[in-house]
């Protein structure tokens, strides 16, 4: 538990020491959010589209986050430093999702309060729930992050992943078209993918007034994703250090 506080530390500390990634990190959702907002031509779209928007959006934030930083990481040598002492692969993983994490519920809440409290979007069930939701979908656009960065050599290659693992779930989510009405193909491409639930997660939560207890397929799903995402990169965290 030391170890895993004290990477998380470290990681916290190591952003924070970079103003620029700073301040994108702060600017970045309220520049997106208000162009989102205030492109919207009524206010009953705004409130229809909003947690679609929000989950896509918390899950790119996360996403990108994560794996840039833990890109930087392998780059700068300090994850081999790492890997070299008795820590182990869990601590090291799990601290550095903690480290992530932070700054991905940072994010979380200024696009949610943003577009509640400056936009004046209108929503129903519980705020703490709603949070609590979004800051899963954070942890399993983490996970997807650190995995994903495994597979990229540069920062660049970080940046080509989001065509190819967040924009083909931003068509299929139900976010731009019902799934409903789409190929049957597709929708069922849509169930294997987890900004699905994330998406009908959130609409439930936030459109139909549902609690947590009532949406424990999506729970379920993004849980499993994060958790099995986490198992993988383990697995390529040991390769990467033994190649």
């Amino acid at each position: 538990m030391y170890n895993m506080l004290t990477i998380a530390q470290r990681t916290i500390t190591q952003l924070l020491r970079d103003p620029r990634t700073l301040a994108l990190i702060l600017i970045v959702p309220l520049v997106i959010s208000s162009l989102i907002g205030y492109s919207m031509p009524s206010k009953d779209l705004l409130n229809s589209t909003l947690p679609a928007i929000l989950a896509m959006l918390v899950l790119f934030f996360g996403f990108l986050l994560s794996g840039i930083a833990f890109l930087r990481e392998r780059s700068q040598g300090t994850r081999e430093r790492l890997m070299a002492s008795p820590v182990s692969r869990q601590d090291i993983l799990i601290g550095y999702l903690l480290g992530f994490l932070l700054f991905t519920m940072i994010q979380t809440l200024i696009l949610f309060f943003f577009s509640i409290w400056v936009l004046k979007a209108d929503f129903t069930g519980s705020l703490w729930q709603i949070i609590v939701f979004q800051i899963l979908i954070g942890i399993l656009a983490v996970c997807l992050g650190i995995f994903i960065s495994a597979f990229a050599g540069n920062e660049f290659q970080m940046i080509q992943f989001i065509p190819l693992i967040i924009v083909p779930q931003i068509f299929v989510c139900g976010l731009l078209f019902p799934v409903d009405q789409m190929p049957i193909f597709l929708q069922w491409v849509s169930r294997f993918l987890p900004l699905t639930y994330g998406v009908d997660g959130l609409r439930a939560m936030m459109l139909q007034g549902k609690s947590l207890t009532n949406i424990g397929k999506d729970i379920g799903v993004l849980g499993a994703y994060a958790v099995g995402l986490m198992l993988l990169a383990g697995i390529s965290l040991r390769r990467g250090h033994g190649a």
